[in-house]
């Protein structure tokens, strides 16, 4: 096993470390948030850094990079207080990815790859249309980390959109029958099998599979 110390991994190549230090968290979730500007311009990027913070309220984290350069999602997310999170699937995931590179303000991102902005329930933002499962927030909290300057944005979910088909009767959402898609690093996109679901966890009871879903 190759082993590096704190020392190594700061005298590593900046796109090798970037690489290999976003590689830690294992998998992560692909998701595209749509935003528009006060304008009107419509704004659509990938990110893997969204989290579950709690469910009543429904709460839902997620980290962007320092606001050194212009972050027109971020800024959209400010200025309007409202956006959306779509989940990407096999079907979108190239199209998901092209949303990284760096266009214009100007320039919708929507337009350019060929995903389709769709407006549901007379929420501001626009969704995915191509999206098996999205929802819509609104921004509760905004706070910038000292450590690195990135920024943490928490938003409320104000509403839900999911394929019946994938809705269990207990609540859990089978998101792999959605073809949703992983991320790991920054450029690895995966498809998932479940192994299982498993009963809740009591002390001095043996682990059972779940037989629901």
């Amino acid at each position: 096993m190759k082993y590096f110390s704190s020392d190594d991994i700061k005298t590593l190549d900046e796109r090798y470390r970037a690489l290999m230090i976003n590689s830690l968290s294992g998998f992560k979730s692909a998701n595209l948030i749509g935003t528009v500007d006060e304008t009107g311009q419509e704004n659509l990027s990938i990110v893997s850094s969204v989290f579950h913070l709690g469910a009543n309220p429904a709460l839902v984290g997620v980290i962007f990079r320092p606001h050194s350069v212009p972050r027109h999602t971020l800024e959209n997310i400010l200025a309007t207080e409202k956006y959306t999170i779509n989940q990407v699937n096999v079907q979108i995931y190239m199209a998901a990815h092209q949303t990284s590179a760096r266009y214009e303000k100007h320039q919708s991102e929507f337009e350019e790859t060929g995903l389709t902005a769709e407006y549901l329930h007379a929420f501001p933002a626009p969704f995915v249309k191509e999206s098996r499962l999205k929802y819509g927030l609104k921004l509760k909290d905004h706070q910038t980390i000292k450590l690195n300057d990135t920024e943490l944005v928490i938003g409320e979910i104000e509403s839900l959109h999911v394929e019946e088909s994938a809705l269990l009767e207990d609540g859990y959402i089978d998101i792999e029958a959605l073809d949703s898609i992983a991320i790991s690093s920054l450029d690895g996109y995966h498809s998932t099998k479940r192994i299982n679901r498993l009963e809740y966890a009591k002390p001095n009871k043996p682990t059972r599979i779940k037989l629901l879903g």
